[in-house]
């Protein structure tokens, strides 16, 4: 009998990565990476003028290219059981009724293109549906982010309605590819609950952006089948066998089987470009003030989860190393930076930063606030800030951490999850010290595709749900990461400042300031 196997798709924001599983053994035969041909747009693609501040683009042709590159090397002649997907989010697109990208028909119309997660131009559109209000933001702390699709969808209305009238479907990227290898246009609860605020009682939020109804659909349970490949991609790859595609899942959720985390009380860190923190509990707690959002059975079937994160982590970091060590290897100069770091103790740098260089999620989801370093003298170093730099992105998970608690919804397990976490353990020490608790890194590679695979294992029948996907393709070992007790005051002095930061209406008030004059609007 021929080997049969599971193919796991994680999107990310620059590239997409697979992974080819054993169904039989659970162990990883293969991968493949795919950069996306144009990368993050920045300019205006019929003129190439640089686009305006916050934006973000991505050119949907690009994940078509990269899946057939992937599926074909993993699975051209290889009978395949099924094809999971994690998609960065939210990054919605338009498109006609048959599912052909807008940008396809008007190629020189920014507003056509896929708005990637990281696009916040929407926050005017953002404060205005929030200034409405209505119950759909109840389990959304009243408020929608400029990144989600209820934003960039009236972005489009309010700024190109030429092209939000051609549009036939507004759809998150990660539904459309799927749509794009089964046929079908099968959307995912996922998406629909936390980034287009969808609920099962009412459905997607009624009166807000004008016409959006009749360009959405009803999203399936996560794990459920969309359909197989279609004949011209099995074609395309060489694909044999059934090849169920399963409905895309937010790839920060998407982790969550591949590391283990399908029990209640569980805290889940996926720290990438951004970090996005999942907490699942069996019942139901009403959001605590802060936290993003939370929806049942579209993360984990059968569980809540509560959803929060930073706007900004690893691009932090990077933009560090970009402005710190210019003709380094960034690999050679993190680990520099670490070494130095590593002989600093909470508090030695002489500085407190504010983690908010991509704008602010948790707790005022503000795409429009920005990054600080409070402490500067002509004695400061580069490893100084850059240790600054690590202690803030531990603070501000410690403040996800602290608004769980605080809401009544208590934290038994703590794992982070990346390349970043599995790479860079100085950043692991430190989030241990900042949160005062033991911290587990999973030991697996490429944990989101294979958390993809495992929803296809669950859509195509191979795993009985999620909890048998984790014993059977999960991880099977992790690095615990214990709190150092001689930290501890250090941080917590720390911490306090960075809260009475964190809360200055007057530090607020200036960043807000600086970014109206950034934009020319005084």
């Amino acid at each position: 009998m021929a080997a049969r196997y599971l193919v796991g798709l994680d999107y990310g924001s620059e590239s997409a990565r697979g992974v080819l599983i054993d169904a039989e053994t659970g162990e990883q035969c293969g991968s493949r990476v795919h950069p996306y041909a144009h990368g993050i747009i920045d300019r205006n693609p019929g003129t190439g003028a640089p686009l305006p501040r916050d934006w973000a683009l991505q050119n949907a042709a690009d994940y078509l290219q990269a899946a057939e590159d992937i599926l074909t090397v993993l699975g051209r002649g290889r009978v395949i059981e099924s094809i999971g997907v994690g998609f960065t989010a939210s990054s919605p697109m338009p498109a006609t009724a048959s599912g052909e990208a807008l940008s396809v028909l008007y190629p020189d119309d920014p507003h056509a293109y896929v708005k990637l997660w990281k696009h916040r131009a929407a926050q005017p559109q953002a404060d205005a549906i929030n200034r409405r209000g209505g119950a759909f933001l109840d389990n959304f702390g009243g408020r929608v982010s400029a990144e989600w699709l209820l934003a960039k969808a009236a972005q489009i209305a309010e700024e190109a309605p030429r092209t939000w009238a051609a549009s036939e479907r507004f759809i998150e990227a990660g539904d459309w590819l799927v749509w794009r290898l089964s046929g079908v246009e099968a959307r995912s609860l996922g998406f629909a609950a936390y980034k287009a605020q969808y609920s099962h009682d009412d459905g997607y939020p009624d009166g807000v952006v004008a016409a959006l109804a009749e360009r959405l659909s009803a999203p399936l349970a996560i794990g459920s089948p969309a359909g197989g490949l279609t004949a011209q991609w099995r074609r395309r790859t060489g694909i044999e066998g059934p090849a169920t595609v399963a409905v895309a899942v937010i790839d920060s959720h998407v982790v969550l089987p591949a590391v283990g985390a399908v029990a209640p009380g569980s805290l889940v860190g996926a720290l990438g470009t951004s970090a996005v923190y999942l907490y699942l509990n069996d019942r139901f707690q009403p959001l605590p003030p802060g936290i993003e959002g939370v929806a049942r059975d579209g993360s984990i079937r059968g569980l809540w989860c509560y959803e929060a994160g930073q706007a900004g982590f690893g691009d932090t970091l990077a933009w560090f190393v970009r402005s710190f060590a210019p003709d380094s290897r960034p690999e050679e100069a993190f680990g520099r930076f670490n070494r130095e770091a590593a002989e600093l103790r909470p508090g030695d740098a002489g500085l407190l930063a504010l983690d908010w260089w991509s704008g602010n999620r948790v707790p005022f989801a503000d795409g429009s606030l920005s990054g600080l370093l409070l402490g500067l003298t002509t004695a400061t170093r580069p490893v100084d800030i850059y240790r600054s730099l690590l202690e803030a992105l531990c603070f501000g998970a410690r403040s996800v951490a602290d608004l769980l608690e605080d809401g009544d919804l208590p934290i038994r397990r703590i794992l982070m999850t990346s390349g970043l976490a599995r790479n860079n353990p100085l950043l692991v020490q430190i989030m241990a010290d900042a949160l005062g608790r033991p911290v587990e890194v999973p030991e697996i590679e490429h944990a989101t595709a294979v958390g993809a695979a495992i929803h296809g294992a669950v859509a195509g029948g191979r795993a009985a749900d999620f909890t048998d996907g984790t014993r059977r393709f999960g991880a099977r070992s992790a690095t615990r990461f214990e709190p150092d007790s001689g930290n501890a005051a250090a941080c917590d002095t720390l911490y306090a400042r960075y809260q009475s930061l964190c809360r200055s209406d007057a530090v607020r008030d200036a960043m807000h300031a600086l970014a109206r004059v950034s934009r020319g609007r005084g």
